[in-house]
Protein backbone atom coordinates (compact mmCIF):
# COMPACT_ATOMS: atom_id res chain seq x y z
CA UNK A 1 0.00 0.00 0.00
CA UNK A 2 1.47 3.40 -0.95
CA UNK A 3 2.44 5.81 1.80
CA UNK A 4 0.15 8.83 1.34
CA UNK A 5 0.71 12.21 2.87
CA UNK A 6 -2.15 13.96 4.53
CA UNK A 7 -2.77 17.01 6.62
CA UNK A 8 -4.88 16.84 9.74
CA UNK A 9 -7.88 19.15 9.56
CA UNK A 10 -8.15 22.13 11.86
CA UNK A 11 -11.86 21.37 12.19
CA UNK A 12 -12.71 24.14 9.75
CA UNK A 13 -12.43 23.14 6.10
CA UNK A 14 -12.63 26.79 5.06
CA UNK A 15 -9.61 27.66 7.19
CA UNK A 16 -7.79 24.59 5.85
CA UNK A 17 -8.37 26.01 2.36
CA UNK A 18 -7.07 29.42 3.51
CA UNK A 19 -10.32 31.14 2.61
CA UNK A 20 -10.97 34.61 4.05
CA UNK A 21 -13.52 34.81 6.87
CA UNK A 22 -13.30 31.07 7.42
CA UNK A 23 -15.09 31.18 10.78
CA UNK A 24 -18.03 33.04 9.24
CA UNK A 25 -18.20 30.56 6.37
CA UNK A 26 -18.20 27.62 8.78
CA UNK A 27 -20.89 29.22 10.96
CA UNK A 28 -23.07 29.81 7.91
CA UNK A 29 -22.59 26.21 6.75
CA UNK A 30 -23.45 24.84 10.18
CA UNK A 31 -26.54 27.06 10.51
CA UNK A 32 -27.67 26.06 7.01
CA UNK A 33 -27.24 22.39 7.94
CA UNK A 34 -29.49 22.89 10.97
CA UNK A 35 -32.13 24.62 8.84
CA UNK A 36 -32.03 21.85 6.25
CA UNK A 37 -32.22 19.19 8.96
CA UNK A 38 -35.32 20.84 10.44
CA UNK A 39 -36.97 21.11 7.03
CA UNK A 40 -36.27 17.43 6.44
CA UNK A 41 -37.39 16.45 9.94
CA UNK A 42 -40.74 18.12 9.28
CA UNK A 43 -40.86 16.60 5.77
CA UNK A 44 -41.58 20.00 4.25
CA UNK A 45 -41.43 20.63 0.54
CA UNK A 46 -39.28 23.54 -0.59
CA UNK A 47 -42.45 25.55 -1.24
CA UNK A 48 -43.83 24.81 2.22
CA UNK A 49 -40.51 25.74 3.84
CA UNK A 50 -40.37 28.95 1.81
CA UNK A 51 -43.85 29.93 2.98
CA UNK A 52 -42.93 29.34 6.63
CA UNK A 53 -39.66 31.26 6.28
CA UNK A 54 -41.07 34.13 4.22
CA UNK A 55 -38.62 33.64 1.36
CA UNK A 56 -39.05 32.31 -2.15
CA UNK A 57 -38.52 28.66 -3.13
CA UNK A 58 -35.31 29.32 -5.10
CA UNK A 59 -33.72 30.60 -1.87
CA UNK A 60 -34.56 27.28 -0.20
CA UNK A 61 -33.01 25.50 -3.17
CA UNK A 62 -29.85 27.64 -2.88
CA UNK A 63 -29.69 26.91 0.84
CA UNK A 64 -29.97 23.18 0.25
CA UNK A 65 -27.25 23.33 -2.41
CA UNK A 66 -24.87 25.16 -0.07
CA UNK A 67 -24.94 28.40 -2.03
CA UNK A 68 -24.84 30.66 1.00
CA UNK A 69 -23.39 33.90 -0.36
CA UNK A 70 -26.87 35.47 -0.29
CA UNK A 71 -27.31 34.66 3.40
CA UNK A 72 -25.76 36.37 6.40
CA UNK A 73 -25.21 34.61 9.70
CA UNK A 74 -27.95 36.82 11.16
CA UNK A 75 -30.41 35.91 8.42
CA UNK A 76 -29.74 32.21 8.88
CA UNK A 77 -30.35 32.59 12.62
CA UNK A 78 -33.68 34.32 11.91
CA UNK A 79 -34.66 31.41 9.65
CA UNK A 80 -33.88 28.96 12.45
CA UNK A 81 -36.03 31.01 14.82
CA UNK A 82 -38.89 30.93 12.30
CA UNK A 83 -38.59 27.14 12.32
CA UNK A 84 -39.12 27.21 16.08
CA UNK A 85 -35.51 26.46 17.02
CA UNK A 86 -33.91 28.22 19.98
CA UNK A 87 -30.53 29.85 19.49
CA UNK A 88 -28.10 30.36 22.34
CA UNK A 89 -25.09 32.63 22.00
CA UNK A 90 -22.35 32.31 24.60
CA UNK A 91 -19.18 34.33 24.82
CA UNK A 92 -16.26 32.72 26.59
CA UNK A 93 -12.52 33.06 26.91
CA UNK A 94 -10.63 31.62 23.98
CA UNK A 95 -8.49 28.55 24.42
CA UNK A 96 -4.89 29.28 25.32
CA UNK A 97 -3.82 26.91 22.53
CA UNK A 98 -5.23 29.26 19.85
CA UNK A 99 -3.84 32.67 18.94
CA UNK A 100 -7.24 34.09 17.94
CA UNK A 101 -10.82 33.70 19.09
CA UNK A 102 -13.29 31.89 16.83
CA UNK A 103 -16.98 31.73 15.98
CA UNK A 104 -18.60 28.28 16.24
CA UNK A 105 -22.12 26.92 15.92
CA UNK A 106 -22.87 23.95 18.17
Amino acid sequence: MPNREFTTSSGNVFADLNLPHADDLLAKAELAAKIIAEIQRRRLTQSQAAAILGIDQPKISALKQGRLSGFSVERLMRLLLLLGRDIEITGKEKSKSRSTARLRVA
